[in-house]
């Protein structure tokens, strides 16, 4: 009898439900019950600027100024260009193997975030470097190059939140000098644990959001590694951006292949409830400009701004 009750182990869960299939089909539910953004997805040209690749990130300055960080060998891995597509300057070259994160922090410094090298540089706006960390962790045969730190955020204090995701499954807090102070987090479905750490960001009442992206979820904590709960109803999220009482994401179904059927979203920060969303070819980074309109790359070599619809 025992013999045979473990015989039939495997048919019964090769007919259990897939959880992602479950999932999306929540998600589509939810997007077509929610309202559609009043915006409209446009590209930015650029102007007299070297041919770039994918566009990983980008970020915009208070100024207006939108930093690009590129993958292309024909152009610096970080450009600068003005909202109609104007190169100003460009820096970084030789610095990266994998460019992944651009952010800008309170000051106006410019962070960017490598994946393969697992290195995070500090810059000023115009390109000189004022401080290297070496976030670790890589083994010395990784199964990919995407095998280091994804994302930073930035807190009161200058404290500093990285998500270590593609062959880490952790969140490590800095000092504003580059010291190490604390990490949590490992592999797993369960509260504090991570299936590829992507994006992280921080918001005004210094909750920090953690996009656990193939575990299909959204984990919350406070600036000490506290879980404070998630949410598993956004899909597949690459990238988020706390503005006020609202958190920008870049998401897409479980079940479809990367860069595909993506949503940029507005998810109200306190419940996750979804304020709105418009259809997006990117996901994998958002920012905002001063008038609070999504930026994001795409794939080839996109640039995508969400504008007011006409």
């Amino acid at each position: 009898m025992l013999t045979l009750c473990l015989l039939a182990l495997p048919a019964f869960s090769q007919n259990a439900p897939d959880p992602s299939i479950e999932q999306t089909a929540r998600l589509r539910a939810l997007v077509a019950a929610s309202p559609r953004l009043p915006l409209r997805q446009t590209r930015i040209e650029l102007k007299d600027a070297p041919v770039i690749d994918f566009v990983s990130s980008a970020a915009v300055d208070r100024q207006g100024l939108i930093y690009l960080f590129q993958r292309g060998d024909r152009a610096d891995p970080v450009m600068v260009i003005s909202s109609d597509g104007r190169l100003r300057r460009s820096f970084g070259k030789g610095l990266y193997k994998i460019p992944h994160s651009v952010r800008i922090d309170p000051s106006g410094n410019v962070w960017t975030v490598d994946a393969q090298s697992s290195m995070v540089h500090k810059f000023t706006p115009h390109g000189k470097q004022l401080l290297q960390i070496d976030v670790g962790g890589v083994p010395a045969n990784p199964r990919s190059n995407f095998c280091g730190a994804t994302d930073i955020a930035f807190a009161p204090g200058g404290r500093l939140f990285l998500s270590d995701g593609y062959c880490n499954a952790r969140v490590l807090e800095y000092t504003a000098e580059g010291k190490l102070v604390r990490q949590w987090g490992k592999p797993g479905t369960g509260p504090g644990e991570f299936k590829l750490v992507h994006g992280i960001t921080i918001d005004h009442e210094n909750v920090l959001y953690v996009a656990d992206r193939e575990n299909g979820r959204i984990q919350r904590f406070d600036l000490n590694g506290r879980f404070l709960g998630l949410w598993d109803h956004l899909g597949k999220t690459f990238s988020l951006t706390a503005l006020g009482d609202v958190l920008w994401i870049g998401t897409q179904p479980r079940t479809s292949p990367n860069g595909k059927d993506g949503w940029v979203m507005k998810v109200d920060r306190r419940t996750g409830k979804i304020l709105g969303y418009a259809e997006s070819e990117g996901t994998h980074s958002v920012d905002l400009t001063r008038a609070g309109e999504p930026v994001m790359g795409a794939r080839p070599n996109q640039i995508l701004w969400f504008r007011p619809s006409k």
